[in-house]
């Protein structure tokens, strides 16, 4: 599977260079995904703008990498999608669940306000933990 990937500060933007993404790229897509979410910036967006197609277990792979992103506080955001990708994605329950957003700037914010929402949650947990 052909990507690049592009570090800044708070996260990390992976953008796929594949026109199709079918099922048997699953394994390779959880490994990449696996790796940068194990090195800083742990924060992943992932950018669809050259992806013209892909299948529900890369879908899937998706919904559940996001998932174990968020399990481990840090953000997980798709980008890009073309109305193709979107389409399909609507056939499925994952549409609802799925962190996405119409650019990859927009994602970019996301990231930013998850990093300062999860700052303000851990400075509230420790002025709560101080005051027992």
């Amino acid at each position: 599977m052909q990507y690049k990937t592009e570090q800044k500060e708070k996260f990390t933007v992976v953008t796929l260079l594949e026109n199709s993404l079918s099922s048997n790229l699953v394994p390779e897509l959880a490994e990449l995904i696996s790796k940068i979410g194990s090195q800083s910036p742990k924060n992943l967006i992932i950018d669809f703008s050259k992806v013209a197609q892909w299948e529900l277990p890369i879908i899937e792979q998706l919904a559940n990498a996001q998932q174990t992103f968020y399990d481990n506080n840090t953000s997980f955001v798709i980008c890009c999608l073309s109305d193709s990708l979107q389409e399909v994605l609507d056939l499925t329950d994952y549409a609802e669940v799925m962190n996405m957003t119409p650019t990859e700037s927009e994602a970019w914010d996301i990231v930013q306000m998850e990093e300062i929402e999860r700052e303000l949650l851990d400075s509230d947990d420790m002025e709560f933990s101080t005051q027992e």
